[in-house]
């Protein structure tokens, strides 16, 4: 069996590890094309799970936006489904990349499976534009790969038959615990990670943030890193880490607000003087990096989809800065909450936690909401039953 495995971003390529070593272990070789929507970052993934590429699109320029990315993933990838003329073509959840490689092999009339189908907020521009591009993404697949009971609730009232749902639970769980077997079996991997971040001190609260969605750019993006310098000034005894992703929408009000981006430089060696001194902006973190500080956080800040699956796995609570999410299982158990992009909401949320042990603990359970790190196995299996 012939598969076609597409993706551009790296949450994409995290959420595909273990799909493609699951493919592998059944004596099938995915054949794997990247667009490279995002260069860098998803270079890192590729690299630390050695991961080749069969076909890179290179599509990434500078200040590219939706319009760029998707005519160039339709025109890039045509050639490839002629080449290589796949018995499915799998995609992930909900970039660009995945809405372009879809309708490509829809207009191909080859069969597409759809991991991590079926989640919705039910506002088509927020997430945006990742909302929009799931729905449609359901549209034109064949095999739905849902992560929870709830994702196959939202494929059955759009009227997507049961038998071609499958509940698997999320790849990102896979990942996660790859990536954390890696770290506590490799003494040399552990080293690099205390060299790292050698800047942190272990006696200290870690908070981890992440922020880079792209409805939140603007003022809410700024209310974002107000939130987080009132946090640092009125909690010096608290260390904040933030890697900051590399767009410029996300990097100008950073560095305006918040400080300089510590240089790349030599791991673990601050390279210039920053303002708030327990505030650490740092370049993006390559995956095993950031599974490393998510196991060693207190309390983590996200507007990511990932991070909202992983960091409740580990048992760490998760204030969501978005008003709505497509992945509610971790609010409902109570181990993540919604706080938007205001200071006056997320700044309160995370005194809370930082001052009330009994509210901490309350949200501090791990939880297998979204997995049990077994899903590539399951979505493998259906794809087999499924043949040619």
């Amino acid at each position: 069996m012939k598969v076609l495995c597409v993706f551009g971003t790296r949450p994409e390529a995290i959420k595909f590890i273990s799909v493609i070593h699951a493919l592998r272990a059944q004596g099938n070789k995915p054949i794997i094309c990247t667009t490279s929507q995002h260069r860098q970052m998803l270079d890192q993934v590729l690299a630390t799970f050695d991961i080749k590429p069969d076909i890179d699109l290179d599509i990434m320029q500078p200040n590219q936006n939706l319009f760029d990315i998707t005519s160039n993933v339709l025109k890039g990838i045509d050639g490839v489904l002629q080449d290589v003329q796949p018995d499915w073509v799998l995609v992930q959840g909900d970039a660009t990349t995945t809405f372009a490689a879809s309708l490509a092999a829809y207009y191909s009339r080859i069969r597409i499976g759809h991991i991590e189908a079926g989640l919705r907020t039910g506002n088509k521009y927020a997430p945006f534009p990742e909302e929009l591009n799931r729905r449609a993404t359901t549209v034109f697949a064949d095999a739905h790969f849902a992560p929870t009971l709830w994702a196959r609730e939202n494929l059955l009232r759009e009227n997507i038959p049961s038998d071609h749902i499958w509940v698997t639970g999320n790849t990102s769980i896979d990942a996660l615990h790859l990536t954390i077997s890696k770290i506590e079996n490799d003494v040399i991997i552990r080293e690099a990670m205390k060299k790292q971040f050698s800047f942190l001190s272990t006696d200290r609260t870690m908070i981890l943030v992440t922020a880079h969605r792209r409805e939140n750019f603007g003022t809410a993006f700024e209310d974002i890193c107000l939130s987080l310098r009132e946090i640092a000034i009125t909690h010096t005894d608290v260390q904040i880490v933030y890697p900051v992703h590399l767009n410029p929408n996300v990097r100008e009000p950073v560095e305006r607000i918040l400080g300089w981006i510590v240089a790349a430089g030599d791991r673990g060696k601050i390279s210039m003087v920053k303002p708030l001194p327990n505030l650490f902006l740092i370049e993006p973190l390559d995956y095993i990096s950031l599974v490393y500080l998510l196991k060693r956080a207190f309390l983590v800040i996200t507007d990511s989809g990932g991070i909202q699956e992983e960091a409740p796995s580990l048992g760490k609570p998760v204030l969501v800065m978005r008003d709505v999410t497509e992945r509610p299982e971790a609010i409902e158990a109570g181990v993540a909450r919604l706080v938007g992009t205001s200071r006056t909401t997320i700044v309160p949320q995370v005194f809370k936690l930082l001052n009330d042990p009994v509210e901490y603990k309350r949200m501090a359970k791990p939880t297998t909401v979204y997995g049990d790190g077994h899903a590539a196995e399951r979505i493998v299996k259906a794809l087999l039953e499924l043949g040619r």
